[in-house]
């Protein structure tokens, strides 16, 4: 589809997703000078919610006739030139399609292209026919079949649900028998749901891990600063994993050999063989590196901003992200500009005590302003609400999304853990570790 290189100079956005990578958008979102009205979904956190005006129509990704009528209706209505879509499961449900047959302006690609992140055993498939590197693995939709893989190749591996689990449907196993108990948790129990039909398993890579997000057009590929995400719930990363604990960038790990070499062997390939596929791939493509000796192997691909990367990343922006977003969905992302500060970001993510597992809501949260006082200092709202006499409560696991920004990690980090001692609700937790593992490489 052809489109107009030339940005409109006032655009109503539409946002979708109600988390933190959300407010992270929207808040950067809200201060470019080219946005008319931004639109949010119903239900978004407390944070988000101070930016936006919420939609009245439904748009999440799988809707019933009625409901596409009444969402392409209230985009005409409204003048909506461009949606922003945040979360994956509405791009691997086909809003982005849906959208994109009213020749609407979108923000993220289609199921397609989402299927990277939806289905596993796809995306292994096109790295090896891609010759990307990545860790050897086989795909399984038969139980048994895959119990006989794990006894019959013995050691550590990593089982992953193939399907969407929300960046926890993957367990890092040391034993057969943790593989086969791992197996049976995802396939049999479905603690992930249908998310758990088929599971990926893989050889265990040993090294650091790093987040690479780039900005595509279709064939344009804009690689943003480096993150380094922290997935377990423990302090030393240990215990099972998370959407995320806690995130920083830049990171001393992204050295620019390294950066042209994921540029080369990683992500041109990846975009050459979606567009092989038919697919022109417009939004975030997300690569999950570990780095081994033998060089960057990728663990997974996502289709959207990570979250917490996203807010550590918004943080440091400068320039028009309006303009930015507009361009990649245009196709035309080679005329956008954009840079980042200078300084580092480090965001440590409060959650409610239980969580990744079952935990309470309702809790009321204090010193949100407190601590956006200190110098530096932006809360991203998550899994908050705002009760009905006003206050601030916890409705997630993952509740708020603490973001300092310093001239060096170890001061972002600790002015971030600083300003969490400042936020109180019953059963807050949080790491106080994120980036120790590369502060422990430079002493």
């Amino acid at each position: 589809m052809a489109r107009n290189r030339r940005v409109p100079e006032k655009i109503n956005v539409l946002l979708v997703g109600t988390g933190g990578r959300e407010h992270a958008l929207a808040w950067r979102l809200s201060q470019s000078p080219r946005l008319g009205t931004l639109w949010i979904e119903r239900g978004a956190n407390a944070g988000l919610a101070t930016l936006g005006t919420p939609c009245p129509e439904q748009v999440s990704g799988t809707l019933s006739n009625n409901e596409r009528f009444r969402l392409g209706k209230f985009c005409d209505e409204n003048d909506i030139g461009l949606v922003v879509i945040g979360p994956e499961d509405p791009l691997a449900n086909g809003l982005t399609d849906l959208l994109q047959t009213e020749e609407r302006m979108v923000f993220g690609p289609t199921a397609a292209g989402a299927r990277l992140e939806a289905d596993k055993g796809y995306a292994k498939t096109l790295m090896r026919s891609a010759s990307v590197p990545t860790a050897d693995g086989r795909t399984f939709d038969n139980h048994e079949f895959a119990r006989t893989y794990i006894q019959q190749r013995g050691g550590s591996c990593v089982v992953k649900a193939a399907g969407l689990a929300a960046g926890k449907g993957v367990v890092v196993c040391q034993t057969p028998e943790e593989a086969l108990a791992a197996v049976d948790h995802i396939m049999d129990d479905r603690a992930y749901g249908d998310a758990g039909a088929s599971v990926v398993i893989e050889e265990r890579l040993e090294g650091q891990e790093l987040s690479v997000l780039a900005l595509v057009d279709g064939r344009t590929i804009s690689v943003l600063d480096p993150c380094q995400d922290h997935k377990q719930v423990g302090e030393g990363d240990v215990g099972p994993n998370t959407g995320g604990m806690g995130a920083y960038c830049p990171t001393p790990l992204a050295r620019r050999e390294l950066m042209a070499d994921v540029h080369r062997d990683i992500l041109i390939p990846t975009v050459d063989a979606l567009r092989r596929d038919g697919v022109d791939f417009r939004g975030v493509l997300y690569a999950g590196l570990m780095l081994t000796p033998s060089g960057p192997k990728v663990l997974e691909f996502n289709v959207r901003f990570g979250d917490p990367e996203c807010q550590p990343l918004m943080s440091r922006f400068q320039g028009d992200l309006i303009e930015v977003l507009w361009r990649t969905a245009a196709g035309c992302l080679s005329d956008a500009e954009f840079d980042f500060d200078g300084r580092t970001a480090c965001t440590v993510v409060l959650c409610s005590e239980g969580y990744p597992g079952d935990y309470s809501k309702g809790r009321v949260i204090e010193g949100i302003a407190q601590a956006e006082k200190m110098d530096g200092v932006v809360v991203f709202h998550s899994g908050t609400t705002r009760a009905e006499d006003g206050t601030v409560v916890t409705s997630g696991g993952r509740v708020l999304g603490v973001t300092a920004l310093a001239d060096d990690l170890r001061t972002a980090r600790d002015r971030a853990n600083a300003a969490c001692d400042l936020i109180d609700f019953e059963g807050a937790f949080h790491r106080r570790d994120i980036g120790d593992r590369v502060l422990q490489l430079a002493t």
